[in-house]
């Protein structure tokens, strides 16, 4: 794994061991194709972070700010060597519970990166259904601002309450589902 382009362009960044399943150097490189200059002053919100690739990335390109949210052990140590290792400033790191911490942040984000495990037996926690239901990531997306969710390519396309859902691409395995705050009505 690595930082594709940026600042930090090409910097080998750690993996946590056993704990996520990192999003591809090609998913980033499409999915940050996509974003364009966007990136560019954005504040960022990385949730499920793992190694924090999608967050590091976004900084390297010009992101102003990143919160980093992962409760997994062993997750904030790696987040903090990459972040160091990378030399990019503007990064905070929250080890909690992703559901938990979106319901009581209240920071405003231009870019949000969803990216949890893939649910892949019917008794797993769908982490994406339970996020987009709540409405709380609705809330925490600044007006003009993009969500990006990953899922697995088999799983359905998402309602999220209070977001409008953009756009999917499939690469590999993985989708990627593009969201804007709903306009009020």
């Amino acid at each position: 794994m690595r930082i594709i382009a940026g600042k930090a362009g090409r910097i080998a960044i750690k993996v946590p061991k056993g704990v996520t399943r990192p999003t591809t150097d090609f998913v980033r490189q499409a999915v940050f194709s996509i974003l364009g200059v966007r990136v560019e002053d954005a504040r960022v919100l990385d949730l499920f972070a793992g190694s924090g690739a999608l967050g590091l990335e976004a900084l390297s390109r010009g992101a102003v700010s990143c919160v980093f949210v992962d409760e997994h052990r062993g997750v904030e140590k790696v987040l903090h060597e990459n972040l160091a290792k990378a030399r990019l400033d503007g990064a905070r790191v929250a080890k909690a519970d992703v559901h938990a911490w979106v319901t009581r942040d209240v920071g405003s984000y231009d870019l949000i990166f969803v990216d949890p495990p893939y649910a892949k037996y019917p008794t797993d926690r769908d982490h994406l259904k339970e996020l987009f239901a709540k409405g709380a990531l609705a809330e925490r997306l600044a007006e003009g601002g993009l969500l990006i969710a990953e899922q697995s390519i088999g799983e359905p396309v998402r309602e999220a309450a209070g977001l409008t859902f953009l756009e999917r691409r499939e690469y590999g395995s993985s989708a990627i589902l593009l969201y804007a705050k709903a306009e009020a009505s």
